[in-house]
């Protein structure tokens, strides 16, 4: 029997659709990695059909669909928002909070435009890097077949 909150019939509210997850090309995908520090410490996953950089188990970095987020400080996220046309991160219905999405036209203006971005995830690198690890997820264990 299928159980959910909604009447049958009714139709859902639009917040309440399936939020949109865009798929990175590779060409977003190798931008991503060549503005990520080189430092063994930064492991970058999969997330949800996109990226995540991390360090200590923190993601600092994320890429959802062609844009890089990153995880900055009070003050170094006021300065980024103040001075640069910077764009939410994550779905438009719910935006990743913490999260800054580097400027779109940072894509599309080439080579100089590297060096902040790899400028601006450093800083998040950092910043996080400073946090306390994350604790790995305690596992549930199995109930045992008899």
């Amino acid at each position: 029997m299928l159980h959910t909150n909604q009447p049958i019939g009714l139709p859902r509210k639009p917040e309440e659709e399936a939020m949109q997850m865009p798929k990175p090309s590779e060409a977003d995908k190798d931008h991503f990695r060549t503005v990520m520090p080189s430092d063994p410490e930064v492991v970058i996953k999969p997330m949800f059909g996109n990226l995540g950089a991390f360090v200590n188990g923190n993601m600092f970095a994320g890429l959802f669909g062609s844009t890089i987020g990153v995880k900055l400080g009070d003050a170094d996220r006021e300065e980024l928002e103040g001075t640069e046309r910077t764009v939410p991160f994550g779905p438009a219905e719910r935006p990743m909070g913490g999260y800054t999405g580097l400027p779109e036209v940072w894509n599309a203006e080439g080579d100089g435009d590297d060096a902040r971005a790899k400028a601006w995830v450093a800083k998040a690198y950092s910043y996080v890097a400073g946090l306390p690890p994350k604790e790995p997820k305690a596992s549930t264990p199995r109930p045992t077949k008899k």
